[in-house]
């Protein structure tokens, strides 16, 4: 029975819980974090940046190539269950 409620998002409707596994990877380093879909992804950023030791202005968050703003959301993003964050260093200049 729990088998059949963790692989139930087979008829296109939203999965019985509201939580995604999201990877946050910097190239040297990859974070799983679980969220829901309607939290703001400024809360996993931060996270992120605490964990590494950097500064949130250091850094910059893509998805599909799109930089990630902190009011975003996976729901506002049409995020899936393992999708992934990107994490590049800002760069300043030219």
């Amino acid at each position: 029975m729990a088998d059949q409620q963790a692989q139930s998002p087979k008829e296109g409707a939203p999965a019985p819980t509201d939580h995604l596994n999201i990877k946050v990877t910097d190239n040297n380093n990859e974070v799983f974090f679980k969220i829901k879909r309607s939290t703001q992804l400024k809360k996993l950023m931060d996270a992120f940046c605490e964990r590494q030791g950097k500064q949130i202005s250091t850094v910059r968050f893509l998805f599909d190539g799109a930089r990630v703003r902190p009011e975003d959301t996976p729901d506002t993003l049409e995020m899936d269950d393992g999708d992934t964050l990107e994490v590049h260093q800002e760069q300043i200049g030219g």
